[in-house]
C-alpha cells in the first residue's frame, strides 16, 4: 500500500470528473472510472479496459485501489462459506455466505474487532482496532456475490450486517456502503433485502428513524431482563432496556416497520418461563418477530445451547401471544463459523 496516494474510491463521481478536467481530460472520464469502481468492481486500474493506457497510468500515478483480499476461505458441508478478509493494512475481518434453497445471504462485518463487550461472542475477544471504510464493506458483498454465482449459480439475494463489529458504531460508513450497494450505479440491490443488526444503541436507532433509512432493523436482544442482559452484554448497563425500548418505539412510530429480535437461549442463563414472559412483554408495543438462534459455541465455557425443551417452551409461549417466531439452526458447524473465530486465528 502506498500511503501517499489517496484511495480513489474515497472520491465522489463529481470529484472524479473534476480531477480529469484539471488534468486536461474530458469530465466523462470520471463517469467511466466511477462505473468501473462501483458497478463493475474493478480491482485495479488495468481492469478498466475502455480507458486508454495513458489515462490508466495517470490514475496509477495519483491513486490506489485498496481492495480487500479473501485471505482464507472455509466451506462447510452445509454449503456455508466463511471468508477471512485481509484489508489493505493487514488487518483481518470476516464475512460469510449462507445459502438456502431459495436465497443466498451475505453476513458482513463493519468493524475490525468490536466496540462492545458481549461475553458470548468471539469477536469481543478482539479489541476494536478501527472502523471499516465504505469500500471495504462494499468489497465483502462483491466477493460473496461472486462466490454465490460460482458455487450456487445465482446472484446474492440478501445482506445482513451481523458480522464483526457494531454497525451503529460505524454509522456513517455503513450508510455510505449501503448507498453504493443499493444504487443503480453500484450493485442495484433492494434496501428491503438488507438487515442491519444492532446490539442496541438507542441514540443511533433514533437517528436511523430520522434519516428515513429503507433497510430493515434487527436487535440482538438475548434477554428482556436488565440484570440478565447486563451479565451477558455488559454495555447494557450504559444502554439499559428502558432506553432501548423507547428508541424502538420511536423507530416504529416513524417507520411502521416490524422489528426483528435476534435471540439465543442458553442453558441456565435465559431458559425459564420468567425469561419468556419478559420477552413477550418487551415485544408487545409493536409488530415483531423473534428469531431464536441456535448457539455456535466459541469454547467449552459457560455459554451452552439450551435444551430443545426450553426452545419449544419459547416457541409455544410466543405463538400463544401472537408473536411471530422462527428457530434458526446453526450453520457451518464443521468450520470456524461463529463470528470472530476465523479472524482470531488469522
Amino acid at each position: 500500500m502506498d500511503t501517499k496516494k489517496k484511495d480513489v474510491r474515497a472520491l465522489t463521481k463529481e470529484q472524479l470528473r473534476e480531477f480529469f478536467v484539471k488534468e486536461g481530460d474530458k469530465a466523462f472520464r470520471g463517469n467511466q472510472v466511477y462505473e468501473w469502481l462501483w458497478s463493475k468492481g474493478a480491482h485495479s486500474f488495468d481492469d478498466m479496459t475502455n480507458i486508454s493506457i495513458e489515462t490508466r497510468q495517470k490514475l496509477q500515478d495519483n491513486f490506489v485501489i485498496n481492495h480487500i483480499k479473501v485471505d482464507q476461505m472455509q466451506r462447510s458441508s452445509d454449503g456455508t462459506v466463511k471468508n477471512a478478509v485481509r484489508l489493505h493494512d493487514g488487518l483481518v475481518v470476516e464475512s460469510v455466505l449462507i445459502p438456502t434453497k431459495t436465497r443466498t445471504t451475505a453476513c458482513v462485518s463493519s468493524q475490525v474487532g468490536c466496540s462492545l463487550d458481549c461475553r458470548f461472542c468471539a469477536t469481543s475477544r478482539l479489541k476494536r482496532m478501527r472502523n471499516l471504510n465504505p469500500d471495504e464493506i462494499f468489497d465483502q458483498v462483491v466477493a460473496i456475490d461472486n462466490e454465490s454465482r460460482l458455487y450456487f449459480d445465482r446472484p446474492l439475494s440478501n445482506i445482513v450486517f451481523m458480522g464483526m463489529g457494531e454497525p451503529l458504531m460505524n454509522y456513517n460508513n455503513v450508510l455510505k456502503a449501503i448507498d453504493k450497494i443499493t444504487s443503480p450505479e453500484g450493485l442495484g440491490m433492494s434496501p428491503k433485502r438488507i438487515v442491519v443488526s444492532t446490539s442496541g444503541v438507542p441514540k443511533m436507532i433514533k437517528k436511523m428513524a430520522d434519516d428515513d433509512v429503507k433497510f430493515k432493523l434487527a436487535v440482538s436482544l438475548h434477554s428482556a431482563i436488565n440484570e440478565v442482559r447486563t451479565s451477558i452484554m455488559p454495555f447494557n448497563a450504559t444502554f439499559p432496556l428502558e432506553d432501548l425500548r423507547e428508541a424502538l418505539e420511536y423507530w416504529y412510530a416513524k417507520t411502521k416497520d416490524r422489528i426483528t429480535y435476534e435471540y439465543v437461549v442458553w442453558e441456565g442463563i435465559n431458559d425459564t418461563e420468567k425469561d419468556v414472559e419478559a420477552l413477550i412483554a418487551f415485544c408487545k408495543f409493536a409488530p415483531s418477530k423473534v428469531n431464536l438462534i441456535e448457539y455456535n459455541p466459541i469454547d467449552d465455557g459457560e455459554f451452552q445451547q439450551a435444551s430443545s425443551k426450553a426452545i419449544d417452551m419459547y416457541v409455544a409461549m410466543l405463538e400463544a401471544n401472537h408473536i411471530t417466531v422462527t428457530v434458526r439452526r446453526s450453520r457451518g458447524k464443521d468450520i470456524d463459523a461463529a463470528c470472530g473465530q476465523l479472524a482470531n486465528k488469522s
